[in-house]
């Protein structure tokens, strides 16, 4: 009498596995949806929309990005963990959230890697400390930290992710100094409060602060890693100033977990594709950033290296976790 119900599930189980087979095969057979964890303008919304645009371009698929920025990423982090694993929610996103939030907080509402299969690269680039083009803003780094150590000097310094507030902090801490720090949603809020002279300087990543600096409307004084970037390059690093800055940006496409390996290797295949082509290509000569290709298993690699890096910076920026 147990035969048949035995029969049954494994033909059901057979079925399932041959239905999910064809899926990945023909993966994507309808739109795919991109969680952006930082708002519109801001460097991983832009790396999103370039992957969106080519991927319906060669699919036919629409992909709709859609921005939750807030909370240092948990806000879409959370989402993406909640989503069905079938290749049609990809979660787009930084360092932030996947390498930086563990070591600040003692308890996320996601985890970075039990809840992502890490996908592809979509780009990486230092970080330019900016101040406002003006006559009365600083000409070098030298003179912001000469600013930065006057004990009675009220500079303020915005950040829109938690590499931008590390970069800053790090460089407070190398030098002695002392800033406000003033928080945002993301780079391209504080970029306008920057422009608006609410704050007086920060880090940002090349996507965004590179095109002001280039319009005259922001001053490059440095930038972070350990050479100089080929769109800035009168801009010397920050180690070479003295100040050994080296953290850079980047942002990477991820899956929820118990995606199929077959769904994640296409996606990984459209998204290195993705890099090749002339808008993402074009962009990345006009910020100075780039993109290393990775198959799941090295971009797998990098997360566990990144999540060590910038478990160090947090801990030499001197910040206890919450």
């Amino acid at each position: 009498m147990t035969i048949v119900p035995v029969l049954i599930a494994a033909m059901f189980a057979s079925l399932c596995v041959s239905v999910g087979s064809a899926r990945a095969d023909d993966y994507p057979f309808r739109p795919i949806k991109m969680i952006v964890s930082f708002p519109a303008g801001s460097g991983s919304d832009q790396s999103a929309r370039n992957a969106a645009n080519y991927i319906t371009r060669q699919t036919g698929q629409p992909v709709i990005v859609d921005n939750r920025p807030g909370a240092n990423g948990f806000i879409a982090a959370r989402l993406a963990a909640q989503a069905a694993p079938d290749g049609y929610t990809v979660f787009v996103t930084t360092m932030t959230t996947q390498s930086v939030n563990p070591h600040l907080y003692r308890k996320l509402p996601y985890d970075p890697r039990k809840d992502f299969v890490p996908v592809a690269m979509l780009s990486r680039s230092a970080m330019v400390l900016i101040v406002r083009n003006q006559p009365d803003q600083p000409n070098a780094l030298s003179e912001l930290t000469s600013r930065l150590k006057v004990p009675t000097a009220k500079i303020s310094f915005g950040s829109g992710n938690m590499s931008s507030f590390l970069a800053a902090e790090t460089y407070k801490q190398l030098i002695s100094g002392s800033a406000v720090h003033v928080p945002y949603k993301g780079n391209p809020q504080a970029l306008t409060d920057l422009l608006g002279g609410s704050i007086d300087f920060m880090f940002a990543d090349l996507t965004t602060g590179v095109p002001l600096v280039l319009q005259g409307r922001l001053r490059a004084l440095a930038v972070t890693g350990s050479v100089r970037v080929s769109t800035l390059r009168q801009v010397p690093t920050m180690r070479e100033l003295g100040a050994p800055v080296d953290l850079g940006v980047w942002t990477g496409a991820y899956l929820p977990a118990r995606t199929p390996p077959a769904v994640v290797s296409r996606l990984n295949e459209l998204l290195i594709a993705s890099l090749q082509s002339k808008e993402s290509q074009d962009r990345f000569r006009l910020t100075g950033g780039d993109a290393v290709p990775m198959n799941p298993t090295e971009f797998e690699k990098f997360n566990e290296e990144e999540l060590t890096l910038w478990g160090q910076a947090v801990r030499r920026a001197g910040i206890q976790p919450e």
